[in-house]
């Protein structure tokens, strides 16, 4: 559930405004779908620019195993092309004068320079024989100094090489399915077994959970470099859940308060005795359960197809590639990426081609779920139609929101009944979504903590989020918040998926609003919010193409509301 890193860009009034004048603007009037006109420096620096993103999309998929070559050309050219157009870029962005530029320009030029960077460092693929592995964390990695990234990837090795690999009665399986196997196995001892199969993942990640375990280290190095950022006055350096808290216009207090908000909500529908962590997914999966018999794992890609093509949204004909089985090496999460940018070239638009990675042995609601997630990013990809400075989802936070607009649906009763053949109780599908929903909220939570004070025993953290709003039994022995790859690789990333639900639920409602119920289908619905909502990647801040999207700031009512419905 993870999108290749998002830029976060700023505009001010006039983007407000450019903003709803474009929204109505058909695409032969958009000049923005094209790359600057002329042979300015800026101009040429942006078509390079836009080659050098096709060259690290190429060189990402060839490296994902999905393909080994692309568009004919091999790695190796691919690679040589991008280290080409990067040391071009460098040089060209560095001259240009911000000064003499509007501030649209002066935007795509800023973006551009992070870009360079972020992109680059930001794939879920390693590459060939690269990196640090798992075992790298124990010690300190040469050359690394203060740079939290070598320790990161260290761990991230861990999550492919032990999580991809969880060993229950005499078999492996991937974390993905382990996961789901905890809301199916009936029995409480065997629930607890798999469960107690992830500590060796646990181990490797935070050791004994003590000061220098490689967790502690990571986050403390993470922080800092963050911290830094600040210094550098630069948004995009600093911490994931600064930038989503000014994404919506708010602190990072304030993103607290949410978060703590909708976590006491749950808790109000949470009575009863405490749950112990591997009963937790068990407990609210009852619709899972019921539905298995009617999602094959043969059926999952084939599911999801049909509900997009009923959105207006046909993922074969946007050319969506998808990479759903397991090899080794293969990346420890679902992700969703392309394997070229859309583009303008000449007078037509140039669609990209996205792609989907993930990793399932099995059917199931849960992986089901995912997939129609993953797809909801394909789509907003095929949707863009910006210039190459802005090709972006938008940042992260919307990002994530918004895949789950159409993901949610896959838990209404009227969904299930349509696409499944048979529907389950609301307040049991309900329950099983936003049980899921909360644990992102409580990583949100538990990831701000320890941003704040990476001194904090995380340990000790996790217990208290879990007992007190999620009515979890306490395991302070037991690191198993080290569930999500995320949360080694990218730090804060997780505030985009706990935050994201609340701004899933108010794009829901808005688009209900405009156009009418889509749960089940709406032939409407990927053309209106492609118009309305995907095509401006990066062009506007995610606060101001909200702001217009809803007329009014995001709020959290929306998802309280839906809430309500588990009384």
């Amino acid at each position: 559930m993870w999108t290749a890193r998002t830029l976060l860009c700023h505009a001010g009034l006039a983007a407000a405004l450019a903003l709803s004048q474009w929204a109505a603007a058909s695409d032969a009037g958009l000049a923005r779908d094209a790359d600057p006109a002329g042979d300015s420096p800026l101009a040429n620096a942006e078509s390079n620019y836009a080659d050098w993103l096709d060259a690290t999309a190429a060189v990402s998929t060839i490296d994902s195993g999905l393909m080994n070559r692309v568009a004919g050309r091999d790695r190796p050219d691919w690679e040589k092309n991008r280290l080409r157009l990067t040391a071009i870029l460098e040089s060209a962005l560095a001259e240009i004068d911000e000064s003499a530029l509007n501030a649209e320009d002066a935007r795509a030029l800023n973006t551009m320079r992070t870009g360079l960077v972020s992109n680059a460092l930001d794939s879920p693929e390693a590459g060939p024989g690269t990196g640090p592995t798992c075992a790298d964390r124990s010690n300190p990695i040469p050359g690394s100094g203060a740079d939290p990234t070598p320790l990161q990837l260290a761990l991230y090795a861990c999550f492919e090489e032990i999580g991809n690999r969880i060993s229950f009665e005499g078999k492996p399986m991937v974390r993905t399915t382990a996961l789901q196997r905890l809301q199916e196995i009936d029995g409480r001892d065997r629930r607890k077994a798999l469960f107690l199969a992830f500590v060796p993942l646990w181990s490797a990640v935070n050791g004994d959970d003590g000061a220098d375990s490689p967790y502690r280290r990571m986050i403390g190095l993470s922080a800092g470099e963050m911290q830094r950022g600040r210094g550098a006055g630069s948004p995009g350096l600093g911490s994931p859940i600064e930038v989503a808290a000014a994404a919506l216009g708010m602190t990072t207090d304030e993103i607290e308060g949410w978060l703590r908000d909708v976590l006491t909500a749950w808790r109000s529908h949470s009575q009863g005795p405490a749950l112990e962590p591997w009963d937790y997914w068990y407990a609210a999966a009852s619709a899972s359960r019921e539905l298995a018999p009617a999602i094959p794992r043969a059926a999952v890609l084939p599911i999801s197809e049909r509900f997009y093509r009923d959105l207006g949204a046909d993922l074969e004909r946007l050319g969506v590639r998808h990479d759903l089985d397991i090899r080794p090496g293969k990346a420890p999460l679902a992700y969703t990426d392309h394997i070229r940018i859309g583009r303008r070239i000449g007078n037509r638009w140039r669609p990209s081609i996205p792609r989907v990675s993930a990793n399932y042995e099995q059917g199931g609601l849960f992986v089901l779920n995912e997939l129609i997630h993953e797809d909801g990013h394909a789509v907003h990809d095929a949707a863009l139609r910006t210039r190459p400075a802005f090709y972006s989802l938008g940042d992260d936070l919307f990002d994530e929101a918004f895949a789950d607009v159409p993901a949610w649906c896959a838990l209404e009763p009227a969904w299930q009944r349509k696409y499944l053949g048979q529907g389950t109780a609301a307040a049991a599908s309900q329950r099983e979504l936003f049980s899921n929903v909360m644990l992102d909220v409580a990583w949100g939570l538990f990831e701000l903590t320890m941003l704040k004070d990476p001194s904090r025993d995380p340990n000790a953290v996790w217990t208290d989020i879990t007992s007190r709003y999620l009515n979890i039994a306490p395991h302070p022995e037991l690191s198993w918040w080290a569930l999500r790859v995320q949360l080694v690789r990218w730090p804060g990333y997780m505030i985009n998926y706990g935050l994201g639900a609340v701004l899933t639920a108010d794009i829901r409602r808005r688009i209900g609003e405009a156009i009418g119920p889509f749960d089940t289908g709406n032939a409407r619905w990927y053309s209106w919010t492609s118009a309305h909502l995907l095509r401006y990647g990066a062009t506007f801040d995610t606060a101001t193409l909200l702001r217009q999207f809803l007329g009014r700031p995001v709020s959290t009512d929306a998802l309280l509301n839906q809430l309500r419905r588990l009384d």
